[in-house]
């Protein structure tokens, strides 16, 4: 004995024992079975290890295989010639290149917004939640910070940094009452949800809508599924759907998934130049020396120039089509809509053995299980793209449809007569 005091965790906000404890068994499982740590070489829309397994990916968020577009691998390319340097390595708010201020007023002219970009959508929101929570991105007064129980460990990350600034609450996922009750018992509440979810579907914007017209609710969105993949130019599913596009809607996007390219957009309507110059300022690391690299800014640029062609408009429609031939063979509880990810249900004992075989098939979908899913709710995770083509798309089915078989087997022999 010591004599010297162990430490016990509060766990109010986190809780890593939980996660790696039960999460970490699920990973080493799909690391002895191949389908975690794989490595290979990508030629024309084929995945090959070094010993020679070819399969196709259908767990990419490219929804719209615009990473690989020639013009953007080119715009990225110009960018570092013409500034002459990778990663202008000082806060922006002390001293920049024009790229960054180039990519911005780009991005704003395309999405209808005031856009601050950031190295990620992870980073945006680790500055921003924290502001809000201090009400100094706001109306001033602090709000309670309401988490979505389903939101994105990015955005539910925030919880610990956010609870030093105000009070933080937990809802069921989507819940439209428990959000009402708490506005009418709060002065001000700031609701954080996913606008679009990774495992499919999107955020109830026309109701959060009422609650923000009735209390002044303030909703934080993170839409990062859907830019690109939906709406007029790419604008995402919440600034197409959301009638209250002003200070009380803010939403943060990934560039790094359907938008093809790097970094994160911040979109913002009604926020005054001083407020922009805070975030700039005290948004965690966005006020650090990590802006987007040059290259990242160029290929967005690029890539921002096809968002206003008829390509765009090309390519989402590739997108839905194959969205809907995916629908004709398996049903899934997002069947019908626009939404690029289905997730098949199968049980946590034959989900990564289910994996397996799609993977030795020639197909990669992920095995998704606690902490990514609520235990028992494990899956395997399907992302549609563009690029697919329709044979690829109806042999993982007829594969996929199989793998269920072989569980409805394994459960049956396993149950008592």
């Amino acid at each position: 004995m010591t004599g010297k005091q162990a430490i016990t965790p509060a766990h109010r906000y986190r809780n890593n024992d939980k996660a790696v404890g039960v999460g970490n068994a699920f990973w080493d499982s799909c690391e002895d079975n191949g389908l975690a740590g794989i490595v290979a070489e990508l030629d024309n829309g084929v995945l090959r290890t070094a010993e020679g397994h070819e399969f196709v990916n259908f767990t990419c968020c490219s929804y719209l295989d615009l990473d690989s577009h020639p013009q953007v691998i080119e715009g990225a390319i110009s960018a570092l010639r013409r500034f002459g340097v990778l990663d202008h390595c000082i806060p922006r708010s002390r001293v920049q290149i024009p790229a960054l201020l180039e990519l911005e007023a780009s991005l704003g002219e395309l999405f209808s917004a005031d856009v601050v970009c950031a190295i990620s959508a992870g980073v945006a929101s680790a500055g921003l939640l924290p502001l809000i929570a201090s009400g100094h991105l706001g109306n001033g007064t602090r709000p309670l910070m309401l988490f979505d129980k389903n939101c994105h460990v990015s955005l539910a990350g925030a919880k610990p940094a956010c609870a030093d600034e105000t009070e933080i609450a937990t809802c069921d996922h989507h819940s439209i009452d428990f959000i009402e009750d708490m506005c009418k018992r709060h002065e001000r509440v700031c609701y954080v949800v996913d606008g679009s979810d990774s495992l499919g579907g999107y955020a109830p914007v026309l109701e959060l809508a009422g609650l923000q017209e009735k209390y002044g609710l303030l909703v934080y969105y993170d839409d990062s599924h859907s830019l690109s993949a939906y709406g007029n130019r790419g604008v995402g599913y919440i600034r197409s759907h959301s009638p209250v596009l002003d200070e009380r809607t803010i939403t943060v996007a990934t560039l790094n998934k359907a938008f093809g390219t790097s970094g994160a957009a911040i979109m913002l309507d009604g926020y005054q130049k001083a407020t922009l110059r805070v975030i700039e300022r005290f948004a965690g690391a966005l006020c650090y020396s990590q802006p987007m690299n040059t290259a990242a800014v160029g290929a967005s640029l690029a890539s921002a120039d096809i968002h206003r062609t008829e390509e765009l408009t090309a390519l989402q429609g590739k997108l839905r089509a194959n969205i809907q031939l995916f629908d004709s063979y398996l049903k899934t509880d997002h069947a019908g809509t626009e939404y690029p990810i289905r997730v098949i249900p199968f049980s946590d004992e034959s989900v990564i053995h289910a994996g397996r075989r799609v993977f030795e098939a020639g197909f990669y979908v992920s095995p998704v299980f606690f902490p990514i899913v609520a235990r028992g709710t494990a899956g395997l995770r399907v992302m549609l793209r563009a690029g697919q083509t329709s044979q690829q798309i109806r042999d993982l089915c007829a594969v996929l449809a199989k793998a269920g078989a072989c569980q409805a087997t394994e459960l049956a022999e396993e149950t008592p007569s």
